[in-house]
């Protein structure tokens, strides 16, 4: 079922409140192209979350960031499969080997996204963790890394998006957190965009969670941001 500019978007349900989950799950779902299932929802709730996410709608994003050794992330992978997750996101920073051990146990029926720098982090952050080089030069070696190894896309910040598009065509997936529409707060993250600029850039899913969700009126912040993503596709 298509949703025209919507499509685009995963709506973040971050909340370990069970009847906050299901009103969003509920308004958002039948609207959106993906619902993102985060740690917080899923440690709080378990497979309960996705099978609601996924009885409202659209596709289900389960947020896990797998960073173990490979043949456990296989085995979540492969219990992600039995859970009917559409996408799921392993770390990067797990190496060839584990990108390559969850490509596998997709087995083609989910795309396994390959999370690249967190969006909360900047260049000086990087520094302390020993990772000197700047966002965008780690989020495309690692982006690299995780196509090779059969990943279907990575997560990145907009701001790396000029950056992967070019080296990494579609079909390969880049999705976007750290999203805010115009006017709205950054919060906690660092490396952002607004939608329209996102998408101008080459992303192809836009997660969106407390612009939305946290609005004072969400059916409005909705149908702005609905205006808003069709006018830049014009």
């Amino acid at each position: 079922m298509t949703r025209g500019p919507l499509d685009a978007v995963a709506v973040a349900l971050d909340t370990a409140e069970r009847a906050t989950f299901t009103a969003w799950a509920e308004r958002f779902g039948p609207r959106v192209g993906a619902l993102k299932v985060g740690l917080e929802a899923y440690v709080r709730f378990g497979p309960w979350a996705v099978e609601t996410a996924r009885r409202a709608g659209g596709r289900v994003f389960l947020d896990l960031k797998l960073h173990d050794i490979p043949n456990t992330v296989a085995g979540a992978v492969r219990s992600a499969l039995d859970l009917g997750a559409d996408y799921l996101t392993v770390h990067a920073g797990g190496g060839p080997a584990m990108l390559a051990a969850a490509a596998e146990a997709a087995a083609g029926r989910l795309a396994v996204l390959a999370v690249t720098v967190l969006t909360h982090l900047d260049g000086a952050e990087l520094e302390q963790l020993d990772l000197p080089g700047g966002a965008a030069a780690r989020a495309l070696r690692w982006a690299r890394l995780a196509a090779a190894a059969g990943c279907a896309g990575v997560v990145c910040s907009p701001q790396e998006l000029a950056t992967l598009r070019p080296a990494l065509p579609p079909p390969f997936l880049l999705v976007t957190p750290g999203i805010r529409p115009a006017g709205a707060a950054a919060g906690d993250q660092k490396r952002i965009a607004t939608p329209a600029a996102a998408l101008a850039a080459g992303a192809d899913l836009l997660v969106i969670g407390r612009p939305l969700t946290r609005a004072s009126d969400p059916g409005a912040a909705l149908a702005e941001l609905e205006r808003e993503l069709a006018a830049a596709a014009r």
